[in-house]
């Protein structure tokens, strides 16, 4: 019977003496090697990993945008519904995978950890045919609640359709590289991904278009190209884990309650984060839809994708550290834990803001890269340059987000979650009745940020996070 990782730290003498045997050199690196040379070690691949994978969107939007704007206002509408499937699948259930075998590994707890694989491939499989039910069957309705209509949704649908059948690879994809991640090996992931996005550039324009005897599939092509992706990832990082050269090894063992719930306890709260931020982003497409209409829904849509592309850059530097603050939460090493969570929020803050202040100052770099339509480039060009100096507080905020997850406890995070909801729908609702403005909306979003980076930052400052 695999017993759950202990919430309770010890000291960090009884627990180096009692785990020492068990412990490989991956994992005594995690807990002994200096912080912030350690983190951006590695870092460096994860954050090439989960920009080669944000890429593959901007390639899907690149080149679909080619075919028109009811095309790229129809990538608009889907865009969240695919990055919540992607931060669920790699940042909430994911990180809660590496976040268990992390504390498995840390307390010196092999066989758990190797148990552990098993039962995420597990999860991430119900979670995908469960995600890919609702998407395909409520489709339409969810995409016209997000202000969809006309070509924009039949074609949104299209290409929904295709995307979310492949769903259950893209969690199992997800699921294994979290798995190797939980380990502190951050390289294997990266190159797997990166190669996969490397053939994704010909593949796609290629499905989408055509080319010789292989006919244009337009939308669906997109589709079919993101699908091929995710299976072809599957498959290398499934080998590698088979191979045994993984430090947590699959394990042909009963599916037991106490390993899934070590998993699900923290994948629970973590769903809500990444639930949070996909809502925010819904509803202030909604909120668009109705005061500007398709232009100005392409424009916020393409403009937010660069926000959204911020995810996944704060994933590369949190993903290592859930393992790092994991293992020295599981080795009763809260002092390190914490010191790791502080820098690992600089060095996103550093990244994030830097991106933000860029993209106010020249906006149109970005959203020309998509369309010339000037109502889609002025309500994206409102939209940067009203919310971008504000991206460091959302690095901020996801970085230490991640720092929690890997000690298994996430209240402070969900609270700040719930006041950024509020702040930035509630808020921006009441700002666009008052003035009229999706600027108003916009300003809401903004300062929902710093509220969400401020609530934070005070629980890890007070400890309340490790208590």
């Amino acid at each position: 019977m695999l017993r759950p990782p202990r919430d309770e730290a010890a000291p960090a003498d009884v627990a180096s003496a009692e785990t020492a045997p068990a412990v490989d050199a991956r994992t005594r690196r995690l807990l002994e090697a200096p912080i912030v040379p350690l983190l951006i070690r590695l870092a460096w691949p994860n954050v090439l990993i989960m920009l080669a994978q944000a890429s593959a969107g901007l390639i899907e939007t690149f080149w679909v945008a080619k075919l028109g704007t009811d095309a790229l206002a129809a990538m608009a509408l889907v865009f969240p519904a695919v990055m919540l499937m992607t931060t669920l699948s790699a940042g909430a259930l994911g990180g809660s995978i590496s976040s268990a075998v992390a504390r498995a590994l840390g307390a010196g707890r092999r066989e758990a950890a190797d148990a552990l694989v098993l039962h995420a491939l597990a999860l991430s499989f119900v979670f995908g045919i469960s995600f890919a039910a609702i998407f395909l069957q409520f489709g339409r309705q969810i995409y016209g609640a997000l202000g969809g209509s006309g070509g924009a949704l039949e074609a949104a649908l299209l290409y929904s359709n295709v995307v979310f059948l492949g769903t259950p690879l893209t969690w199992t994809m997800n699921g294994l590289a979290s798995v190797v991640r939980g380990t502190g090996n951050m390289l294997v992931p990266a190159i797997v991904i990166c190669v996969g996005v490397a053939l994704l550039i010909p593949i796609s324009p290629l499905l989408i278009f055509g080319f010789g005897p292989i006919p244009g599939l337009g939308i669906v092509g997109g589709g079919l190209a993101l699908v091929a992706y995710s299976a072809g990832g599957t498959a290398v990082l499934a080998g590698y884990i088979l191979s045994g050269r993984n430090a947590a090894r699959l394990r042909w063992v009963r599916l037991d309650w106490a390993a899934l719930s070590s998993i699900t306890r923290v994948g629970a709260l973590s769903s809500l984060q990444s639930i949070q931020t996909n809502v925010i982003v819904a509803g202030a497409t909604a909120l668009v839809a109705i005061h500007g209409g398709v232009d100005a829904v392409a424009g916020f849509g393409t403009g937010v994708r660069l926000e959204y592309l911020l995810i996944p850059l704060i994933f590369g530097i949190g993903a290592p550290m859930v393992a790092m603050v994991g293992t020295n939460f599981g080795a009763g090493r809260g002092e390190r834990a914490m010191g790791i969570a502080l820098a690992g929020a600089g060095l996103a803050f550093l990244v994030t803001q830097a991106i933000g202040l860029a993209a106010a100052a020249f906006p149109e770099v970005w959203l020309s890269l998509f369309s010339a339509e000037p109502g889609m480039i002025a309500a994206g060009s409102s939209y940067l340059r009203i919310v971008g100096p504000f991206y460091g507080f959302f690095g901020i905020g996801l970085a230490l987000y991640f720092a929690a997850q890997g000690t298994g406890r996430l209240f402070w995070p969900v609270l700040a979650g719930f006041l950024r909801v509020a702040i930035g729908l509630g808020g921006g609702w009441v700002a666009l009745r008052l003035t009229g403005s999706i600027a108003a909306l916009f300003a809401a979003l903004s300062a929902a940020l710093l509220v969400y980076a401020a609530t934070v930052l005070a629980a890890v400052g007070s400890r309340a996070w490790l208590r």
